[in-house]
């Protein structure tokens, strides 16, 4: 099964002579970089921008600032970087060409919630360990204010950035999950990779069953056999969606509870319901059938004849004992 894959977005507020070294980082000015090894300036040359800098990133903050009007005091944050990356198996295997249009996404995004005027340079990082992007802004807000805390401040504010960059990278890159887990956030998305995984254990149950069905007296030995090696995958896959599921054990339970008011016909959903009901009606049920087939899934292993789970503990395949749990 794969890993989960994280979209990333991070923010850091500056105030003044440290926005200096923020941009020597950001536009690779430095010959060496000493203080961070993880550069390797050998691929330095493969680093790109979506936004130029116009100039020095202090001197354009400022004239931002003085050009809307604001007053400033020594403490006052000049500018916000957004670090924009996601979990490194997200960027394997993929080419520059599809790591930049990733990038482009978040930018446009960034660019949906704050003035794309206040971005001084949008640079992207191809010579570290995992690709990532730092978009620096001036914190203005759409009336003209300096406020770092009104855009970025609190933690509701925070969640609320990750809520929507989540759901909006996602409508292109379905397989990514929010950067925070779901016992922090109250989220009860369930993402896409869950719902292609049981897919997946559903055909292997499937062919387990066939095998079975098929099992007798003349094929006993022969069958047993072939069942215990689809069981060292078989196995570990159910376990590998049991601990999935606890993860999700939130919208489970939810579902659970109201999956029993949601027993009317399509036709009668499409009649009845406006569309964003109906996508949430659709959802719960779709997160019920995922907790059914886990439930078939497992019924499965129940049924295994005395011989076959005598040649697989033989076998030495996975363990003798099968520590499945069935109360999430």
């Amino acid at each position: 099964m794969s890993k989960p894959q994280y979209a990333i977005l991070r923010f850091a507020k500056y105030k003044g002579p440290e926005i200096t070294n923020i941009e020597a980082h950001n536009e690779r000015t430095k010959e060496k970089y000493a203080s961070n090894p993880d550069i390797d300036t050998n691929r330095s040359h493969l680093n790109f921008h979506l936004v130029e800098p116009k100039g020095r990133y202090r001197t354009e903050a400022e004239s931002q600032i003085k050009k809307a009007g604001c007053r400033t005091r020594s403490d006052s944050v000049r500018l916000v970087e957004a670090l924009v990356t996601a979990t490194p198996d997200f960027f394997q295997g993929k080419k520059k060409a599809e790591i930049k249009v990733f990038f482009q996404e978040a930018l446009a995004f960034i660019q949906q919630n704050q003035n794309p005027k206040t971005i001084i340079s949008a640079a992207v990082h191809m010579d570290e360990k995992t690709p990532h992007m730092h978009l620096s802004f001036v914190p203005l807000t759409a009336d003209g204010r300096l406020s770092a805390k009104e855009i970025v401040g609190n933690k509701k504010k925070l969640t609320e950035w990750q809520d929507k960059f989540w759901e909006h990278m996602v409508k292109k890159f379905p397989d990514l999950e929010r950067g925070e887990s779901a016992s922090q956030t109250g989220r009860n998305h369930i993402p896409p990779r869950v719902f292609k995984e049981m897919t997946r254990l559903t055909k292997q149950k499937a062919k387990l069953e066939e095998l079975l069905a098929g099992i007798g007296a003349f094929n006993a030995k022969s069958r047993a056999a072939e069942i215990a090696a689809l069981l060292d995958k078989y196995i570990p896959a159910v376990e590998q969606m049991h601990s999935t599921m606890k993860k999700y054990q939130v919208a489970f339970t939810e579902t659970t509870v109201e999956n029993k008011k949601l027993k009317q016909e399509n036709a009668q959903l499409e009649q009845s319901l406006e569309k964003a009901t109906q996508e949430s009606t659709l959802k719960q049920l779709a997160d019920a059938k995922l907790r059914r087939d886990y439930a078939d899934a497992v019924a499965v292993l129940d049924r295994l004849p005395k011989e076959v789970l005598d040649v697989y503990a033989r076998g030495g395949h996975g363990r003798k004992e099968r520590p499945i749990e069935q109360d999430l």
